[in-house]
């Protein structure tokens, strides 16, 4: 460092003879001047946190009058005892202004003694000057340290929590019992509700969607996905919520249930994920039918080879008009004039194509069993190209 970052660099060594005699004096003069003057600490200095503080006091007068004599001295033992102090004021649950104060006050108390002490030295006007610099860099120093503490404090608390958090939701989707969630959730100050959805979204996207969610929503990385726990996903103008939040990122969400429920409402919200083509909200409950069609993709794929082989061999066209004729046939029961006006046809027209409908189709018409496996074969290569486009 530069001496304009150490100015005590340029005070002569000697001072600290003038200043060290002064030291006890000024020790209790600076925790007098804090209890009075700080609220947070206007307490009798006893027990653990008065010899923090007494300690931290001492030693910062020690060491600035150390390296007054020697520049070079410093030590990574006494800047430890400063961060400590930032880790103990977050532990307390206190801000760093108290701790602040405290620096200002004692910084303040020690020029005025320090002042008094070299005027009587007969110290001239520049090395004062000098004098006053290097007190107030070095108790910015002190006060850097306890700022890194309480960062650093801050970081474990916030880690904790995240390990809390990832514990906790991976207990509610492996099914836990609910005692294992009931410590989890009051590690965590976790209100564990009646009922909730889950909803998966890309996990980059996890943490903006939980600060649009509020702090009732639990939300964790889970299978390489961002999972979410939405209490009373059901509940009056949740619905409006949820849909705002997830306005611009996909995000699959599955039925409300009771927390036993909530293995299955993930692997729905999954899986309607999987499926979303857009941004925004996608609900599983209200894509049952694509939902069932993808997931049950190698049963489908044989439905669709088994079932629409007969229209394997029309040109593009005439076998897009039959698939549009079959679905409709099976929908509306074979019924002529409900077909012409689903498909937009004359009802001639639909009675022709229902005619060359049984030529392709024979038997498989008349078959409940078959005609079922048709209508999801249908539905699914319907769904094909939108989903790959």
């Amino acid at each position: 460092m530069s001496n304009f970052e150490e100015p005590w660099r340029e005070l002569p060594s000697a001072l600290a003879d003038v200043l060290e005699p002064e030291l006890p004096a000024l020790t209790a003069e600076i925790l007098e001047a804090i209890g009075r003057e700080v609220p947070e600490y206007a307490r009798p200095l006893e027990g653990g946190f008065g010899a923090a503080v007494r300690m931290g006091v001492d030693e910062a007068l020690h060491r600035f009058v150390a390296l007054i004599r020697d520049p070079d001295s410093a030590d990574g033992a006494s800047r430890r005892i400063y961060v400590a102090l930032g880790r103990g004021e977050h532990r307390v649950g206190r801000t760093l202004d108290s701790l602040q104060a405290a620096y200002r006050v004692g910084a303040r108390v020690a020029w005025r003694r320090c002042a008094r002490a070299g005027e009587v030295a007969g110290l001239d006007q520049a090395t004062m000057a000098r004098l006053a610099e290097a007190i107030f860099a070095y108790i910015d120093e002190l006060s850097a340290d306890s700022v890194e503490g309480y960062a650093q404090a801050q970081s474990e608390v916030a880690g904790a929590q995240e390990r809390r958090r990832g514990e906790l939701v991976s207990a509610l989707m492996n099914g836990a019992a609910p005692a294992d969630v009931a410590g989890l959730s009051t590690a965590l100050a976790w209100s564990v509700p009646r009922t909730a959805a889950a909803m998966a979204c890309p996990a980059e996207r996890l943490g903006s969607l939980l600060r649009r969610l509020g702090p009732d929503a639990l939300g964790a990385p889970f299978e390489g996905l961002g999972c979410v726990v939405v209490p009373d996903a059901s509940g009056p103008g949740r619905r409006d919520t949820l849909e705002l939040a997830a306005r611009d990122t996909p995000a699959g969400l599955g039925p409300d249930l009771d927390l036993a429920g909530i293995p299955g409402s993930w692997r729905l919200a999954k899986a309607m994920l999987e499926i979303a083509v857009d941004d925004g909200l996608a609900v599983a409950d209200e894509h049952l039918g694509a939902l069932l069609v993808n997931e049950a993709a190698p049963v489908v794929n044989r439905m669709v080879a088994r079932r629409l082989a007969p229209l394997a061999e029309l040109s593009p066209n005439a076998r897009a008009r039959m698939s549009a004729t079959a679905l409709a046939y099976v929908q509306h029961n074979g019924n002529a004039v409900a077909m012409a006006q689903a498909l937009g046809l004359h009802p001639q027209t639909a009675r022709y194509r229902i005619a060359r409908l049984r030529d392709l189709m024979g038997q498989e018409l008349l078959d409940p069993d078959l005609r079922f496996e048709l209508e999801i074969a249908l539905r699914a290569s319907a769904e094909r190209p939108e989903r790959e486009a």
